[in-house]
């Protein structure tokens, strides 16, 4: 918003509210992150009970966070129209059915059904999370509340992990998403302490702009996330259709990006015409909003990545489990936690320009160190260190963004604001793992086709009979597979095992360096953030900035 407007952090004459409202909330983000993430513990599980194939499940978890990022708008706006916390009563009620779905679901099909419910009662809860906190808590209490929640997103990842792994393999996966079912039913009950919130009198939903914005999304969603497995130029034989021999990803993201633009011009013939969009352009109308979703964006990108190529070093460099990526994640997980909550005590002394700046810098750092340590043991405490920082600079950045939109509006667009951070936080996960992978897939095709073409060993014979043209990660075991079923000869499968280790640990440290690269960059703007803390008046108009 354009007003200057600094709200009072002063605790000496703040009144301290209750804490129970922020434990309903907790548990609100908790229920959500629970199911979505035991989802691809229990894929092994789930195929064999049902027969099916891995993607089946992957189509799951696509039509969960599908349906958050499309429609997470058109539950803010629902919530200014009936109450933010009626629609979160309704939504978790919502949430229960598709768990009680889920838990008996007695085929592929039902349990797709189920998550996409699943993931429209989060589009309505998301953003009702930011309105309660708004009207239950002010000044630093709701800076430290909005921390909270970054920070038990994070925690309960590891929570979820550990639990769906050890009920699968206990007992079954369905019992990782039945418990879900009374702890979504606590939730509904302790709700009924909180204390309403009044409707916003006139709110007419958009459509035209629930439309355009869904259909957006999806589009970089889907674009985005195939660019690898369609083509990023041409298109490769697993790609739906091909325009004119093109790759249909990239068209994807163009067409969204579009979408985008005629979404912000029919939100601005709305608003001129005294009209009801679907999201309030004044959330991100001043340079401080829009250099706090560039940031907030960033940082959802480079954690992404970060949990996509981690996992990717264990499991297919060193040959470990995904529990062995789930124990060592943990430093990470931790760090953002600690971080989420302990960096509101600096925000009396350091403004969000210098903190954002700071944290950009520890993500960077962190990169570097794990592009420089990684090798073939897990035990170096550096790589554990790098990974640390990384969680301190993000879980540092996840409050601080997220707090700059929640104080920078006034209270009566806090649905807006929790609407605008659903739908980055969810647009921005899907770029960052598909970035990842596009760019570490890239440097590896191109570390193999070098090794193969200066390897003396490898005859070009035996490289016709592999197709290089479809690079990717694969562990020792299943190159020698491969490789058995050509010429090639025990010295020349030594030789390709060789070749393909070196590569992808080459791979991979570049790629965190490239990730370390974009952390700098962000900081340009990030300069846009306010540069005084809560209670000081600016020298300078906003702006300036």
């Amino acid at each position: 918003m354009t007003t200057n407007s600094i709200p009072s952090t002063n605790t000496d004459i703040e009144v301290q509210d209750s804490w129970l409202p922020m434990v309903v909330i907790g548990m609100g983000q908790v229920q959500m992150s629970l199911n979505i993430n035991a989802l691809p513990v229990s894929i092994s599980n789930i195929v064999n009970e049902f027969d099916t194939s891995p993607t089946t499940v992957g189509t799951a978890i696509v039509a969960y966070s599908l349906a958050v990022a499309g429609f997470v708008m058109l539950g803010g706006k629902l919530g200014q129209k009936f109450g933010s916390l009626n629609v979160f009563r309704v939504a978790t009620g919502l949430l229960l059915l598709a768990m009680v779905l889920m838990t008996f679901s007695s085929s592929a099909e039902i349990m797709i059904v189920a998550q996409l419910i699943a993931g429209l009662a989060a589009a309505a809860i998301v953003p009702t999370l930011v309105v309660l906190i708004a009207n239950n808590y002010r000044g630093k209490q709701q800076s430290k509340a909005l921390g909270i929640l970054g920070a038990v997103q994070a925690i309960t990842t590891v929570t979820a992990f550990f639990l769906a792994g050890a009920l699968g393999t206990w007992i079954g996966w369905r019992w990782a998403f039945g418990i879900i079912i009374p702890f979504t039913a606590v939730v509904l009950l302790l709700s009924l302490r909180l204390k309403p919130v009044p409707k916003i009198p006139g709110v007419k939903i958009d459509w035209v702009g629930v439309v355009l914005a869904a259909l957006s999304i999806i589009l970089i969603s889907v674009g985005v996330n195939n660019l690898n497995s369609w083509g990023l130029f041409l298109s490769r034989a697993a790609a739906p259709f091909a325009p004119l021999g093109l790759s249909p990803a990239p068209l994807m993201v163009v067409l969204g990006v579009i979408g985008v633009q005629l979404f912000i011009a029919w939100a601005q013939r709305r608003q001129a015409a005294q009209l009801t969009p679907l999201l309030a352009l004044e959330v991100i109308d001043s340079p401080r909003e829009q250099a706090a979703v560039y940031s907030m964006m960033s940082i959802v990108i480079l954690g992404n990545a970060l949990t996509f190529l981690v996992p990717l070093y264990i499991q297919m460099v060193q040959g470990r489990t995904s529990f062995d990526t789930s124990v060592a994640m943990i430093p990470y997980q931790l760090a953002v936690f600690a971080a989420a909550i302990s960096i509101v005590q600096l925000f009396d002394r350091l403004s969000p320009r210098q903190i954002a700046r700071n944290a950009f810098i520890l993500v960077a750092v962190g990169m570097v160190v794990l592009a420089i340590v990684m090798n073939n043991q897990w035990s170096n405490l550096l790589v554990i260190f790098g990974l640390v920082l990384v969680g301190l600079g993000q879980g540092s950045l996840v409050t601080l963004l997220f707090n700059v939109l929640v104080t920078a509006s006034p209270k009566e667009l806090a649905a807006d604001v929790g609407a605008l951070r659903g739908t980055v936080n969810n647009l921005a996960a899907g770029v960052g793992t598909a970035l990842a992978g596009a760019v570490v897939v890239g440097i590896l095709s191109l570390n193999i086709q070098r090794g193969v073409v200066d390897n003396s060993v490898i005859p070009p014979e035996l490289i016709q009979q592999v197709n290089l043209d479809n690079v990717t990660f694969v562990s020792n075991d299943r190159l020698e597979s491969t490789l058995a079923t050509t010429t090639a000869t025990p010295e020349q499968v030594a030789a390709a095992v060789e070749i393909n280790a070196a590569a992808r640990l080459r791979a991979l440290k570049l790629s965190f360096l490239t990730m370390a690269v974009l952390a700098l960059l962000v900081i340009v703007p990030s300069r846009r953030l306010p540069g005084y803390v809560p209670g000081e008046v600016p020298s300078l108009p906003a702006a300036a900035d």
